[in-house]
């Protein structure tokens, strides 16, 4: 009697998990979006997806380089001739610095990151990314969207009189940052959730609720219209 209670219970807990994850995903956000104007969609943006994690690649240009200008002070080459993309991913302080592999894994970062967590924005310079890779979903934005998308990743660093904060040290390699951000993560609200707010601003529609990488990119999928999606490369 009491294993099947005990049964019970848990199937109820992983049923109600389902149905939460299937509403995050299922119900838009927005839920209502006004029709805007005509727009080209002529800029490509990547979101890059691992198992728990994801990060926004935007291409360069002369205006995201002016933008993200302050990336030099924290030691990274703006001017390499084989930089491509800025990436940009939001987490929580603890786990995303002190896990640089699965085997740098920690009680303590995995417990605030399940609780509350100081968050951090990590920027990394990339080459070429190739868009066919599986970890890698490409999509197409107008140029308002991209603005928006650029304020957003600028609206997330906490800034001091000399610009955003880094975190001088704490960085993986040569190529990447970590900075001070504003909010702050839990396992509930993380870094998926982060992403699916950049794209909206992008002009996408996600998920309500998408805390993990298969359900942001199975919503943006089923959201958005076919033409989001890229099927023939632009200049």
């Amino acid at each position: 009697m009491l294993i099947a209670k005990i049964f019970k219970r848990v199937l109820l807990a992983v049923l109600a998990l389902v149905a939460i994850a299937a509403l995050g995903i299922v119900v838009p956000r927005p839920f209502w979006r006004d029709q805007p104007s005509p727009a080209e969609r002529s800029h490509r943006i990547l979101m890059l997806s691992n198992p728990i994690h994801t990060d926004i690649a935007i291409p360069v240009d002369d205006d995201l380089i002016t933008r993200f200008g302050f990336l030099r002070a924290a030691g990274l080459d703006l001017d390499n001739p084989n930089l491509r993309y800025l990436v940009f991913g939001w987490g929580g302080r603890s786990f995303y610095v002190e896990t640089r592999t699965w085997a740098d894994l920690k009680v303590e970062p995995v417990l605030k990151s399940i609780t509350l967590d100081r968050s951090v924005i990590h920027a990394e310079l990339a080459g070429e990314i190739p868009e066919n890779a599986p970890e890698v979903t490409v999509l197409n934005i107008d140029a308002d969207g991209l603005e928006r998308l650029k304020q957003f990743i600028l609206g997330s660093l906490v800034s001091a009189d000399s610009g955003p904060v880094s975190l001088l040290g704490s960085n993986y390699g040569a190529n990447d940052a970590f900075f001070e951000a504003r909010g702050y993560f839990n396992a509930f609200m993380g870094c998926n959730t982060w992403t699916a707010a950049g794209l909206r601003q992008a002009g996408l529609k996600s998920g309500l609720w998408t805390v993990l990488p298969w359900m942001l990119r199975l919503s943006l999928t089923l959201h958005n219209e076919r033409d989001r999606f890229a099927s023939a490369p632009m200049n």
